[in-house]
């Protein structure tokens, strides 16, 4: 059983698992399960992509966004949103 492997493995468990608790758990005890999906999820999909190839991280990535997609969806309006400066209504 070679790392490539084992780290597909444990991607599968992962996914698995995100999808067992996005069906179990609402409200904050949802937020805090992804905070620790998150943590574990990015050193997965780093060595995903290197151990098995950019495609199968690519899958793997989004899989991930489809089970996380609130917190990337309040990540992405944080990101988005309008900066006014004080000098901007002059």
């Amino acid at each position: 059983m070679s790392a490539a492997d084992l780290v597909l493995g444990a991607a599968c468990v992962w996914v698995l698992l995100a999808a067992l608790m996005a069906m179990l758990f609402r409200g904050r005890r949802l937020w805090m399960c992804a905070y620790g999906l998150i943590a574990t999820g990015i050193p997965l999909l780093v060595a995903l992509f290197l151990t098995n190839g950019p495609w199968i991280g690519l899958g793997f990535l989004a899989a991930g966004l489809s089970i996380l997609r609130w917190p990337v969806i309040y990540l992405w309006r944080w990101l988005t949103r309008n900066r006014r400066t004080p000098d901007a209504d002059a």
